[in-house]
């Protein structure tokens, strides 16, 4: 859980500004988000960030003691990794510094320090490893048995939205096939994506959070994701939006471009830090659940299930509620 004890959020703001005090020090984009989290990810708009006292990795370990929380401290950190444009070698070290002290691994590591000392092209080949991957880990319950053959699994997909189309007004099936009409998407299984089983968990997700399709709507349901549970699968998924969406050296096959400095933004970025909140505050994550065992149910229930509150402003274009 993002869930600090009050006594230890100004040590953690202070490691997480240290952590990007390189170069010419953390940039104005680092210190917006960094802003963001303290404000309204841990309820302390008083803090100056720019002024609070900076933590060595030694001084974080020996505050953080628990591989969650640490866990949760490098994966902010990443987040402002990649706020850093043009990305440097002394980010990348830094991160990698605090990381090892704290005793946490993972794929970004590789990514970014490939990146600064191998390239763009390095880096992206880097990125789709790990992408491929992390898309069958996201994959739907039922739907990613990969001995299934592409026309059985589109065969089946269609019997599923058949279904689905049966529920009535309000159900999860039906809100579920909504989002596709809203924002003028393809059904998976209508395009022979080898990914349609990725694409169903994920627009499910969607729909029960309640968020858009804009890029910054997109960064902020993997900060949601993390924010219900951050496991390895959806560290990774953060990870993953990140790259497209704010570091943007990289793009999956689906999308058309990337994004660099999105959270740049302060709508972005509070966007960001809300989703965070938003997510942290689910009594469990239902990105991966069955959810065509749950579409017949209001989408009401479901949400009341899970605990997803309603988003702070309903009618912005980064929501549908």
């Amino acid at each position: 859980m993002l869930t600090l004890a009050p006594s230890v959020v100004e040590a953690v703001v202070g490691g997480l500004l240290s952590g990007v005090d390189v170069d010419e020090g953390p940039t104005s984009e680092q210190v917006l988000v960094l802003e963001a989290l303290a404000t309204h990810l841990w309820g302390r708009p008083d803090l100056d960030v720019r002024s609070v006292t900076r933590l060595k990795a030694s001084e974080v370990a020996s505050v953080l003691a628990g591989e969650d929380v640490r866990a949760v401290f490098h994966e902010l950190h990443l987040t402002l990794e990649a706020c850093r444009h043009p990305q440097s070698p002394a980010q990348v070290a830094a991160v990698q510094e605090y990381a090892e002290i704290l005793g946490v691994d993972s794929e970004d590591l590789k990514i970014f320090r490939d990146l600064v000392q191998g390239g763009v092209e390095m880096a992206k080949r880097d990125y789709q490893r790990f992408l491929s991957n992390n898309m069958r880990q996201r994959s739907e319950p039922g739907l990613s048995d990969p001995n299934l053959s592409r026309p059985f699994r589109e065969a089946q997909l269609s019997d599923l939205f058949g279904t689905l189309a049966e529920y009535g007004p309000g159900t999860l099936g039906r809100a579920y096939l909504s989002f596709y009409e809203r924002f003028g998407l393809s059904l998976p299984g209508t395009e022979s994506s080898p990914n349609d089983s990725f694409f169903v968990a994920h627009d499910m997700t969607h729909t029960i959070a309640g968020l858009s399709t804009t890029p910054e709507a997109e960064l902020a349901l993997s900060a949601f994701q993390f924010g219900m549970n951050n496991n390895a699968v959806n560290r990774a998924a953060l990870l993953a939006s990140l790259v497209v969406h704010e570091a943007g050296f990289a793009v999956p096959s689906h999308l058309k471009r990337s994004e660099s400095g999105l959270l740049a933004r302060p709508a972005a970025a509070k966007l960001f830090a809300n989703e965070l909140s938003r997510g942290n505050q689910c009594r469990s994550d239902f990105s991966l659940v069955d959810h065509f065992a749950l579409a017949h149910q209001p989408i009401s229930e479901v949400r009341a299930e899970f605990g997803v509150l309603p988003p702070n402003i309903q009618s912005d274009r980064h929501h549908w509620w």
